[in-house]
């Protein structure tokens, strides 16, 4: 899921982070009430300083993809109704616009992306 963190990116990591973190939710690759790895183990998974992965969480907190419970951890929150149909849509194109910003950064062709996204999605679109 971090495999292309990119630290000279104009994008900050924790933003990076968050997301690659919101994708995996917005796909279901992290359903709702799943806990998050702490924010030292992901700090030392991705040998970062632990404030940014905790920024990372914040922010997916404030965009209402995750609950940090104090002391208990951070839990992935259902996103279907806590986003407007809106929402849902500039939410989705946002996503859109990061992957292809980090497929032309790796030179990963646009029909390979299709093909991953066919491939994952079960050609549902």
């Amino acid at each position: 899921m971090f495999d292309q963190l990119d630290s000279q990116s104009s994008v900050p990591l924790y933003s990076q982070i968050a997301d690659r973190l919101k994708i995996a939710i917005v796909v279901r690759e992290l359903p709702p009430g799943t806990l998050l790895e702490s924010v030292r183990a992901l700090a030392a998974r991705l040998r970062i300083n632990p404030a940014t992965a905790a920024r990372a969480y914040r922010q997916l907190e404030t965009m209402g993809f995750v609950e940090i419970r104090q002391g208990h951890g951070c839990y992935v929150r259902p996103i279907e109704g806590n986003l407007s149909a809106r929402e849902h849509h500039r939410e989705a194109e946002q996503l859109v616009r990061a992957l292809l910003k980090e497929a032309e950064v790796g030179g990963i062709h646009i029909n390979a992306l299709r093909a991953a996204l066919h491939a994952i999605i079960g050609g549902v679109a």
